[in-house]
């Protein structure tokens, strides 16, 4: 296990379609374990493959970081097969630091994919958790956030917009 080293906007891998897995050998089990320790080193919930500047259909992702123990899934050729609702997330990411924007996702998704066993897997994820499950599966098809958002900002200027909206509305400032 070990931390790998985040591709970050502007390199050209970010902005190509993976591979899909077509094996889960020994070398993909690693890359997977690099992942989560890269996500978690990162302070992340959730990791593409490219962002480690390998070109397959991986994601990692934690979209429940509010559980005690939050679950890891790993996402080996995912699909999402349904999504419905609108929502607009703030988001950042491990590969654009530094940056927030406000992104247009489905409020839900259905995604099939196989997990680290090989298993077919279908799921479904709605809020947050469906904004963390399609930004990773953007990444895997060259899509960044960045490109997407509107609002994009420094995570300064993120921060200061958010004090003024609590300050306007009342609520105490994080």
């Amino acid at each position: 296990m070990a931390i790998r080293q985040i591709t970050l906007r502007g390199e050209e891998i970010l902005k190509k379609k993976c591979k899909p897995v077509k094996e889960i050998t020994p070398r993909i089990m690693e890359l997977i374990e690099d992942m989560v320790d890269t996500m978690f080193e990162a302070d992340g919930v959730g990791l593409a493959a490219p962002q480690v500047g390998v070109m397959k259909r991986i994601f990692v992702a934690m979209p429940y970081p509010e559980q005690e123990e939050p679950e890891i899934y790993v996402m080996i050729n995912p699909e999402i097969l349904e999504s419905d609702g609108v929502q607009e997330s703030s988001e950042g990411c491990l590969s654009v630091p530094g940056y927030m924007g406000l992104v247009e996702r489905p409020l839900r998704v259905k995604v099939r994919y196989m997990d680290i066993n090989g298993n077919t897997v279908e799921d479904e994820f709605s809020d947050f958790a469906a904004t963390v499950i399609s930004h990773e599966n953007d990444h895997l098809d060259g899509i960044l956030y960045a490109d997407k958002a509107k609002n994009f900002m420094t995570a300064e200027e993120y921060q200061e917009r958010l004090r003024e909206f609590q300050a306007q509305n009342g609520e105490a400032a994080e």
